[in-house]
């Protein structure tokens, strides 16, 4: 592994996290997207976030741990499996005791009146990122830019709607339009930092690679069941949710195919 590789990984994970920016956009010429439609563009968001969990993280990490340790597919699999329980629950503790805010579900995590409610979004949003980045750092972290563009792209896709959606409630809240987009692609420039970390970690320590993609997953898939999927059945529209889940699934499926 060379610095090249970690160089790429970074900057891979940062510009995956700025297209939350992008899809931002919009948040300056429209006031608001119909709830449907939002609900439609998330669950998009969940089907590539499912697809990528697998077809990118772990599936690779299980091949990873048997060429590093030299063993069968039924023990990586285990390792890799007992990564991804690990990753879900670190997730868990994390939202369970840093003080955020859901824009539907209210405050979670310790009370704490002196943090700003716009922090409290900022926090959650970034919660919600952290795992992304950490998936691309890790995903190139194999020294293998095959696994990682994949991936990128399809954090990238993902990040769009999220941005877009994130940034429409914070106008929606009494925010100016220019600080929603500036709010949300901050937040989606956090993924650069947990990328670096993933990548960095694995290239100095190759045996920790199919561990850092079954953990990246297990957070991944946590995100997925705990804030997207519900987020986006709380309006009445779980069959326009389901449907965009099916097709960012099917997306992510054909570009980790055809680009891998």
């Amino acid at each position: 592994m060379d610095a090249d590789t970690i160089l790429i990984g970074f900057a891979a994970s940062t510009a995956a996290g700025l297209v939350t920016g992008i899809g931002a956009l919009p948040v300056l010429f429209v006031e608001s997207l119909p709830k449907r439609l939002e609900d439609a563009a998330l669950g998009f968001a969940a089907g590539v976030m499912l697809a990528a969990s697998f077809f990118s993280l772990i599936g690779p990490g299980i091949d990873y741990g048997q060429r590093i340790f030299d063993i069968g597919a039924a023990a990586s699999a285990a390792i890799v499996v007992t990564a991804v329980l690990a990753g879900g629950w670190t997730l868990d503790l994390v939202n369970r005791f840093a003080p955020h805010e859901h824009f539907i579900g209210g405050r979670q995590g310790p009370a704490n009146a002196k943090l700003a409610r716009i922090w409290l979004f900022v926090i959650a949003i970034a919660l919600h990122n952290l795992p992304e980045g950490l998936a691309v750092g890790v995903a190139f972290g194999g020294d293998s830019i095959e696994e990682g563009v994949p991936l990128a792209i399809a954090i990238g896709l993902q990040n769009a709607p999220e941005g877009l959606s994130v940034a429409l409630a914070l106008a929606g809240l009494g925010y100016s339009r220019p600080a929603a987009l500036a709010i949300a692609t901050a937040t989606g420039a956090v993924e650069g930092v947990t990328g670096l970390l993933g990548v960095a970690v694995v290239s100095l320590a190759e045996p920790l690679l199919p561990i850092g993609l079954g953990f990246a997953a297990g957070a991944m898939l946590f995100v997925i069941s705990h804030e997207i999927i519900p987020e986006t059945h709380r309006s009445g529209h779980e069959r326009l949710a389901s449907a965009g889940l099916m097709l960012g699934l099917a997306v992510m499926t054909f570009l980790d195919t055809s680009l891998a």
